[in-house]
């Protein structure tokens, strides 16, 4: 077990919910979160018809939800001055380092060199 929380990124839930990636990785943690930020970008895609949007909705229903307060904000503010990384993925690292989270992704070279981030590539 890599650790006994996980923090799921965008492309996993993607993968997940057209299952191109099977759920077996969820048996190695206790629990499974999402950021709110996650939840912003999946749920601003648009949707082929209601009942795929409906599916991710309910599927999201399904994760522990972190919201970014004054401590995550903290951290991205710090992940950002030392290294060049997206706002979204700098709220993702920045919840999953304070939150003591795996960061579950595919895009691991996004996070790269970030101390203290423990990520998984589900696909390896």
């Amino acid at each position: 077990m890599i650790g006994k929380n996980a923090l799921l990124d965008s492309n996993v839930i993607i993968y997940l919910s057209r299952r191109e990636l099977n759920l077996d990785v969820a048996d190695q943690f206790n629990t499974l979160s999402i950021s709110v930020i996650t939840y912003m970008e999946i749920l601003g895609y648009n949707f082929s018809d209601k009942s795929e949007e409906r599916f991710i909705y309910d599927f999201l229903s399904a994760f522990h939800m972190y919201f970014v307060d004054q401590e995550i904000a903290e951290g991205v503010i710090q992940i950002r001055k030392n290294k060049r990384i997206k706002l979204p993925d700098a709220i993702i690292a920045s919840t999953a380092i304070l939150n003591n989270l795996c960061l579950i992704t595919r895009d691991v070279d996004d996070f790269s060199n970030i101390s203290n981030l423990n990520i998984m590539n589900p696909f390896e």
